[in-house]
């Protein structure tokens, strides 16, 4: 089941005077860019507007609306910043990475590699690590030559494998 509020990432400290927060990205970059609110818990109920959100260093400095002290920010340190799906347009073929994580990876024959555990960028494409059932890790390409079908309804991410990635290949 999809959740209806994503995970943003973690505050991890104070920026500045104004109320500024340091936020630790868990997701793509372009979906903070582009959110116009946030939320402090799973459910949507502690709403927040955006003022910005702007890369700084290996972090975002975020400001929100109602937040502008140094000491109100720092009530917020170790809080997980939330943002609504429907906020986030997205484009045919295109998920959110905590849809991604937890798809069982099968062939067109059925055969089943495992479930995602993890999601990398690597510039050029996402990764996607294949944890099998002995926990052995195997990371995959998300191009089209690889990934054939993404189900999230039913859970399932549909592979053709790449000579040499799993033992059991040619």
């Amino acid at each position: 089941m999809k959740k209806q509020f994503l995970e943003v990432g973690e505050i991890v400290a104070v920026h500045g005077l104004r109320g500024d927060m340091r936020l630790y990205p868990w997701c793509d970059p372009g979906d903070i860019e582009r959110s116009a609110r946030m939320y402090m818990d799973a459910n949507g109920e502690q709403e927040y507007r955006v003022i910005y959100a702007k890369p700084h260093k290996n972090v975002y400095l975020v400001k929100l609306k109602g937040i502008d002290s140094p000491e109100e920010a720092r009530k917020n340190i170790g809080k997980i910043l939330y943002m609504n799906r429907d906020d986030i347009p997205m484009k045919e073929g295109d998920y959110f990475i905590q849809d991604i994580i937890g798809l069982k990876v099968t062939d067109a024959e059925g055969k089943v590699y495992g479930e995602i555990s993890d999601v990398a960028s690597t510039g050029a494409n996402d990764i996607y690590c294949v944890r099998g059932e002995d926990n052995k890790e195997t990371w995959i390409p998300a191009i089209p030559q690889v990934i054939d079908k993404v189900d999230l309804d039913g859970g399932i991410l549909s592979i053709t494998p790449m000579k040499g990635l799993f033992d059991d290949e040619d």
